[in-house]
């Protein structure tokens, strides 16, 4: 088994910063990986700060475990613990400095092992699969439109025109404990998953990615394509998206 990995992000064609963060990291023999992106929130300085030490902290703590292959409970408490850890400094940090009172930041990591690969994300940061039966999406949305969506108040078609689409209901550093959720999903040969901030979700319509990113293209290159497709179409937000491929 081979995995690869690759990623980049874009201030978009609005923003004046950009206050997402991401990161990847495989392991020496190409049979794990793992990837992150966070866009942060509160303002200029906080939400860059807030997103970079999410991405930081939860590297730090995950990468060297993946260079070896720990058993699924390790896996599971070790994801927790990070998060669980980055939240902790975010919420240090707006304690500490009143001008970062209201900052926080989503986040959406992915740990492939073997066929199996555990997502975890807090906010609206998404991650998806990209296999030969279409993209799925394997997150569900920590936002008030979600809740509505999910009790009937509003359908999906009406979501996109709601005022408060994007107001949260979680994110790291908004309370004292962080409360990520987790799923796994079965990887196949060819399969990608895509994480992302919401500057790509609001940009492009799910029904064009697997058009875009064309699997003959490298990998880096189906990142890229996602990326200008989104400047394109005149993404409001900044646009971030890692991708890690299961090669063979």
């Amino acid at each position: 088994m081979t995995l690869i990995a690759t990623g980049m992000t874009d201030i978009g064609t609005r923003r004046v910063s950009n206050q997402d963060a991401i990161a990847w990291h495989v392991s020496p023999d190409g049979t794990r990986a793992m990837g992150i992106v966070a866009d942060g929130m509160g303002g200029y300085k906080g939400g860059e700060i807030a997103s970079q030490v999410a991405v930081n902290v939860i590297t730090q703590t995950l990468a060297p475990l993946v260079n070896q292959p720990v058993p699924d409970d390790v896996q599971v408490a070790a994801v927790r613990e990070a998060i669980d850890d980055a939240n902790e400094q975010i919420h240090a940090l707006r304690e500490e400095d009143a001008a970062l009172g209201s900052m926080g930041t989503t986040v959406v990591v992915s740990w492939v092992q073997g066929d199996s690969a555990l997502i975890a994300h807090i906010g609206d940061s998404r991650c998806y699969q990209l296999s030969d039966d279409g993209l799925t999406r394997k997150t569900r949305d920590d936002t008030v439109v979600q809740n509505m969506i999910d009790d009937g108040s509003i359908t999906e078609a009406e979501a996109p025109r709601m005022p408060f689409r994007n107001v949260l209901t979680q994110a790291l550093g908004s309370t004292e404990k962080a409360e990520p959720s987790l799923t796994r999903v079965r990887m196949q040969r060819g399969d990608r998953l895509i994480l992302c901030s919401d500057g790509l979700t609001d940009a492009v319509p799910e029904t064009d990615w697997p058009h875009v990113m064309n699997s003959g293209q490298p990998l880096r290159q189906q990142a890229q394509s996602l990326v200008n497709i989104s400047l394109d179409n005149q993404a409001a937000d900044n646009v971030s998206v890692v991708l890690i491929l299961k090669e063979s």
